[in-house]
């Protein structure tokens, strides 16, 4: 079980005591196609204390050949048989379903195209093709006839699979919709609704693990809501850093569902021990820091490292009752005394 009551110790550096890192990419490695700082040397080291790194993305676009290039192009040890996609999770569920060479229509781009061809099914393009499947994945290609045909499809009995029900996409201008947006022009014109291939759903968890072997790895992201909620859904062990969507404050408001093993301002955390949290009447210490609930306000104490006061702070907020929650107003006010 992942879940628990507050952040978990541990005596190992994470790059010893788990075999393998499944890593997000954007938020985590890098942000809008720059890397983060610190990021590819953190993983070099990972890698060279013997961790396997697995980059395991809800992009189902780009192909795994090119995401590798990309990631070597910021000095991260990567290949293209290291990345995990939406697309190829997407593509097993659609080949435990149908029969090799089974027409799919295929709405997205060249990563989920090929995805679908490695495993034996034939992509197509139209609903007069009589596709078994319709399979859509983001694309900024994604046009109006091509949902039309999707939908004509769907409409007929196709099996309806998405790559990932990620409703924004992050972008330098901001938020703008993802393909859990645009999946659902299909679902209300049709009013079937898909079968979910990325995160926080299992099935790219489980293309994970079987692409590298995994007996005990660490999912390792910035989003409680993809990341770190997949991770509780297979029973799995997180990591969340701080690089990317998720601040301070959402992770001290972050429900059972969503609360990470360990907390890290960044990569570097893959390679240190983690602190355990003390518990001494009600209130919670780490690294120099004490937290503890009075009435319904979070109060902070003592000095130290950041991470070490947010640690702190997560302990005595997720304790006691697990339905019971924190105020954003009482989140906020205790943070101010990490950022004096």
């Amino acid at each position: 079980m992942t879940e628990g009551p507050r952040p978990r110790g541990s005596k190992e550096p994470l790059d010893s005591a788990y075999d393998v890192a499944l890593l997000d990419l954007d938020g985590v490695v890098y942000l809008g196609g720059t890397a983060i700082p610190g990021a590819a040397e953190a993983l070099r080291k990972a890698d060279a204390a013997g961790m396997r790194l697995a980059y395991v993305t809800n992009n189902s676009f780009r192909t795994p050949a090119a995401i590798a290039a990309l990631l070597t192009s910021f000095d991260a040890p990567a290949s293209p048989d290291d990345v995990v996609t939406s697309a190829q999770a997407a593509a097993r569920l659609l080949a435990e379903r149908l029969p090799v060479g089974a027409p799919v229509l295929v709405i997205g781009g060249s990563g989920l195209r090929m995805a679908v061809r490695e495993r034996g099914l034939r992509p197509v393009s139209t609903a007069a093709e009589q596709p078994r499947a319709v399979v859509q994945g983001y694309s900024p290609g994604v046009s109006y006839s091509m949902l039309a045909e999707g939908g004509l499809a769907v409409a007929a009995g196709a099996l309806f699979v998405a790559s990932n029900g990620d409703l924004t996409l992050p972008s330098r201008r901001g938020r703008q919709p993802g393909n859990g947006s645009l999946i659902q022009v299909i679902t209300t014109a049709t009013g079937v609704k898909p079968l979910v291939a990325g995160k926080p759903e299992p099935p790219l968890h489980h293309e994970s693990v079987l692409r590298t072997g995994a007996k005990h790895p660490l999912v390792v992201g910035d989003r409680l809501d993809t990341d770190i909620e997949g991770a509780h859904r297979v029973g799995t062990a997180s990591m969340l850093v701080l690089t990317g969507v998720t601040g301070p404050a959402e992770a001290v408001l972050a429900p059972p569902s969503q609360r990470p093993t360990y907390l890290a301002e960044d990569l570097a955390g893959l390679l240190e021990p983690q602190p355990d949290i003390t518990e001494t009447d009600g209130a919670f210490g780490c690294g120099g820091w004490m937290a503890r609930m009075s009435g319904d306000q979070l109060v902070l104490d003592g000095r130290g490292e950041r991470i070490d006061g947010l640690r702190a702070l997560c302990a005595a907020a997720w304790a006691g009752n697990p339905d019971a929650s924190v105020s954003p107003e009482a989140a906020r006010d205790a943070l101010r005394r990490l950022e004096r």
